[in-house]
């Protein structure tokens, strides 16, 4: 088992887009992790750089274990993409979440929800002012609700967003109930 205490977060740099291109072309993250475009490294950059260079209302980060690159997590305000949240139909003030672990040696490894909770406590709670926050794994993505539930997320609703492969399992969790976890 792995010490969740070795997990970390850091900003996502441009020296992190080759590592991006490996991971976001293995079998088992683009299983779930969907994106519009093939995963070329000219459209890791252009998808990648923006929140980068801060022209993306986005937070990117990379997530460490003992100081090592494992995967990717992301934060924003839902707010800040409109047809997101319409497709959602949130109109609460909420913050999205997504990730992916992009070393095979690290999946099913448990870490899943540690590093959602330290996240939650650590980034979106500090650093945007929501007063929850939303994430959505496929329907189908057995393993990733299970993680999210453990988490501390709660099913809201099931729907079907547009451009996704699809139905989405929305799930929330609200900063009084992080705030109340020990830490």
């Amino acid at each position: 088992m792995l010490d969740p205490t070795n997990i970390g977060f850091r900003p996502l740099k441009m020296t992190d887009l080759p590592q991006m291109h490996r991971w976001l072309n293995t079998d088992f993250v683009t299983e779930w992790y969907f994106e519009k475009e093939e995963h070329s490294y000219e459209n890791i950059e252009k998808q990648y750089i923006p929140s980068i260079t801060g022209e993306e209302p986005n937070q990117s980060y990379i997530i460490t274990y003992a100081d090592q690159p494992i995967g990717y997590i992301q934060c924003y305000r839902i707010q800040d993409y409109p047809e997101y949240a319409e497709d959602i139909a949130e109109a609460e003030n909420a913050a999205g979440v997504d990730l992916f672990i992009g070393e095979a040696d690290y999946l099913h490894q448990g870490l899943g929800s540690h590093i959602l909770r330290k996240f939650l406590h650590e980034i979106v709670f500090q650093t945007l002012d929501v007063i929850s926050c939303i994430i959505d794994p496929d329907e189908d993505n057995a393993v990733a609700k299970k993680a999210y539930a453990k988490a501390g997320f709660k099913h809201l609703k099931t729907i079907t967003v547009p451009d996704e492969p699809g139905p989405s399992y929305l799930m929330r969790v609200t900063r009084d109930e992080v705030e109340s976890w020990p830490m």
